[in-house]
């Protein structure tokens, strides 16, 4: 897909899904064939925030995922690092020479260890102009197999202007989708609560506008904390509305 095609694709993109379908095939194009995409919004000095709360979104194989992600390998992953430090496209030759000055920690040498071992060695990563200070994104665009560094580099010497920019704009897009982890996710009762109370309306008003009992609007905002992991109402509203969950167009 040509880039003001893919561009005109993003801009009409109505769900997740569809956009990282389409984002994925046109990476592969360039000869990424594995993608990982992650954001959070809860980034402090010492943490990332809880795992449960990011938008990760990647189409490595499940054994990757599971140790990469849920075995809290990123943590100590380089690149991710790197991300955290600067903005822009930054070559996964710096892991070789991280390894070859002895510079990288155990912990980063494990991350390297295991994703030689997964195939996962040649690629690029594209860390996203951050939206607040506890805001951060990034994608890893890992090579195909039997693409070396050296053949990526060269690729990224003749279209990387165009993958960045498409990758650019495909971050602001997801960053204006609906998405929650499928534990996370509203009910659209729970939805609609607090979009009542974001609007100021006390549970006596919501349960007029909803047609319910007060205590039944209680439960719902009870239910809408606990999927969200949250201990207040407020809260609540706060990260509903991170995640786009709170407007969501009913289908």
């Amino acid at each position: 897909m040509r880039l003001r095609k893919y561009l005109h694709f993003v801009a009409g993109a109505q769900s997740m899904e569809e956009l990282w379908a389409a984002h994925c095939a046109q990476m592969a194009d360039f000869g990424f064939d594995r993608l990982l995409y992650g954001v959070t919004h809860y980034l402090t000095d010492t943490s990332l925030g809880d795992p449960d709360d990011f938008i990760v979104l990647t189409n490595h194989r499940p054994d990757y995922v599971e140790g990469f992600m849920h075995g809290g390998l990123y943590f100590h992953a380089p690149m991710l690092h790197w991300a955290l430090e600067h903005e822009g496209a930054g070559s996964w030759a710096i892991l070789g020479q991280m390894r070859d000055s002895d510079t990288m920690t155990p912990q980063e040498m494990r991350v390297f260890e295991f994703n030689r071992r997964m195939g996962v060695e040649a690629g690029y990563t594209i860390s996203f102009k951050g939206i607040s200070k506890r805001s951060r994104g990034a994608i890893s665009l890992c090579a195909a197999p039997g693409i070396d560094q050296a053949q990526v580099d060269a690729t990224w010497a003749e279209h990387g202007d165009d993958i960045l920019l498409m990758n650019n704009i495909a971050h602001l897009k997801f960053l204006s989708l609906p998405y929650a982890p499928p534990t996370r996710a509203l009910t659209r009762r729970q939805r609609e609560a607090l979009r009542w109370v974001g609007d100021g309306k006390t549970t006596q008003d919501i349960a007029v506008l909803m047609g319910l009992t007060p205590a039944t609007v209680e439960k719902h905002l009870r239910l809408a904390r606990e999927a969200l992991a949250v201990e207040t109402t407020a809260q609540a509203v706060l990260k509903a509305a991170m995640q786009n969950q709170i407007f969501v167009m009913e289908i």
